[in-house]
């Protein structure tokens, strides 16, 4: 059974910093690319960040230069570092694995709130 399980999420001031984790487990981790998604209340979810399986990253326009994607796959483990936090930035942030086109998983999201 594959499960990618999300942590970090929480509030924090606009300019702070948060890390969120994703642990997956019942895949071969170091094959898949993974990603962060976001869904903010009435948008749709959007690609925030990714990471390749040979560890190229892409990210979206307004979180660049200030999230860094990585991956630790002897813990099978993706993390997004999110600096400069916005309000615009609360969310629902998601976890995402593929491999191919059928192989597609989700976290169950993680909480992230940007105010003072």
């Amino acid at each position: 059974q594959v499960q990618l399980v999300e942590s970090g999420g929480g509030l924090v001031q606009p300019g702070g910093s948060l890390t969120l984790s994703c642990a997956a487990s019942g895949i071969i981790f170091e094959i898949y690319a993974m990603s962060w998604y976001r869904q903010a209340p009435g948008k749709q979810r959007e690609m925030v960040a990714s990471v390749t399986f040979g560890n190229s990253t892409n990210y979206e326009g307004a979180v660049k230069g200030r999230f860094t994607i990585s991956r630790d796959d002897a813990k099978n483990t993706v993390y997004l570092q999110m600096d400069s936090l916005k309000p615009e930035d609360t969310a629902v942030y998601y976890c995402h694995a593929q491999r191919g086109a059928g192989n597609r998983y989700w976290g169950q999201g993680t909480q992230v709130t940007v105010s003072s």
